[in-house]
């Protein structure tokens, strides 16, 4: 890829205040790219959006919670008013609810991470389209692992990704004709702030400790993710597999069996033990 091959673009970028999307939205601002930023958290926006200004960047901070379509039409209009034209989404924003289907007290949480996850990608792709089309655009999610192989301890953020994987493989299927292209971007671990994000059954994060010790000195940078991605969204790939990625894949294919009792083991079995050992603690 060339080092300003998106020079001049318009690229809305969502989940932008930090993580991957911070990464992307830097990397295109120094290609010479016009960057539309979103996010629930306007002053963490507003502070890329100076770092981004203060190398000569054009930015446009647009505040938003993407499962609320009313505010994912008002992200794109601000763009194209700001822009002119739009060029590429990256459908970025996601969050993750961790614990067991049944621990749940109601499906609120299950929903909010669709509302997020997917329900996110589709209101912002929706109100995109007609203007990518114009273009012959660029499309790209960021999803999973989780998307193509499931873990336990993670209903609610598999299904989003399942979901999110569905959607985009029929949405391209429609858009081969105008010349939009979609790329699946699926990551494996990357040292971000998501872990300490992400929520408990009762709807509290895990915080910055628990969510460091998830990574180790070989955990993938945002940055390193972030250049992987824009060099398949530049090729137009369809999808990008990190990490064991293909590995898990063919797994799934040819013994799917084996690859849910090696999960089980990995994932689900030394949460149980932690939730007995607390338990016995607690008599």
């Amino acid at each position: 890829m060339k080092l300003d091959a998106f020079r001049g673009q318009v690229v809305i970028i969502t989940g932008a205040s930090a993580g991957i999307g911070r990464a992307l939205a830097q990397q295109l601002a120094r290609q010479g790219a016009k960057v539309t930023i979103a996010a629930r958290r306007a002053e963490r926006l507003e502070e890329v959006a100076a770092t981004f200004r203060s190398l000569g960047a054009e930015v446009l901070v647009v505040p938003t919670d993407v499962s609320d379509e009313t505010q994912c039409k008002a992200l794109v209009e601000n763009t194209v008013a700001a822009f002119g034209t739009l060029d590429m989404l990256i459908n970025n924003a996601g969050l993750a609810v961790t614990a067991l289907f049944d621990e749940f007290t109601d499906l609120n949480l299950f929903r909010h991470t669709m509302g997020v996850n997917f329900y996110g990608a589709v209101n912002c792709t929706y109100y995109a389209l007609p203007y990518l089309k114009q273009t012959k655009g660029r499309i790209v999610a960021i999803s999973s692992l989780g998307g193509k192989t499931a873990i336990p301890y993670n209903t609610p953020y598999c299904a989003s990704k399942y979901s999110l994987h569905g959607f985009y493989d029929s949405l391209r299927m429609e858009l081969y004709q105008h010349g939009v292209s979609i790329t699946m971007i699926c990551p494996w671990w990357v040292a971000t702030e998501f872990h300490a994000s992400q929520l408990n059954k009762d709807g509290v994060p895990h915080g910055a400790a628990r969510g460091q010790a998830m990574y180790t000195s070989k955990t993938m940078s945002a940055e390193r993710c972030a250049k992987i991605t824009l060099s398949a969204a530049y090729k137009r790939r369809r999808e990008v597999l990190m990490g064991p990625g293909s590995l898990v894949v063919w797994l799934k294919v040819l013994a799917p069996r084996f690859l849910d009792w090696l999960t089980v083991k990995v994932f689900l079995e030394p949460v149980i033990r932690r939730a007995r050992a607390v338990q016995a603690k607690m008599k």
